[in-house]
């Protein structure tokens, strides 16, 4: 997974979230000790409070959402009930991006659909027949071409 790995570890990240919910220190200073945004510090203390420690472990897949949860969490954040940040509380969403997500592709008039959460396969490749393999390597001599790339054909 491209850039789901974290550059903090648990135990950064706890002592950040404790700072932040004791009062002690803003979410403001504690990003810029950590090198991420206020957004992000308010995000672990939103997580730690919903499922403690183990909400700021390094999550290796992605977490699945409803269509309907994703409608009402619009819903309430656009008819002005709550705030971004209430509805990730409401909702148990990982994060104010997520959400702003979902609205961007709920205002533009696009409809939330259920993913099967399995991934894309690649497309399979075509088989090369022992002629065009021949044909290759006798191009390949015939011209001077470099011919130690091609003996993988054979």
């Amino acid at each position: 997974m491209s850039d789901r790995t974290t550059h903090h570890s648990l135990e950064e990240r706890l002592e950040a979230v404790l700072l932040y919910l004791s009062g002690q220190v803003g979410s403001s200073r504690l990003a810029k000790q950590y090198g991420v945004s206020g957004h992000t510090v308010q995000d672990w203390a939103r997580a730690y409070r919903h499922d403690g420690v183990a909400g700021l472990k390094e999550s290796h897949t992605w977490r699945h959402y409803s269509p309907e949860l994703k409608w009402q969490a619009c819903q309430d954040y656009l008819s002005g009930k709550y705030s971004v940040y209430e509805c990730c509380d409401r909702y148990n969403i990982s994060s104010h991006s997520v959400l702003r997500g979902w609205l961007k592709r709920y205002t533009s008039g696009k409809t939330f659909t259920e993913k099967s959460g399995g991934s894309t396969r690649m497309k399979a490749k075509r088989k090369v027949t022992q002629a065009e393999r021949e044909e290759v390597v006798t191009y390949a001599l015939k011209h001077g071409k470099n011919y130690q790339g091609i003996h993988c054909l054979l």
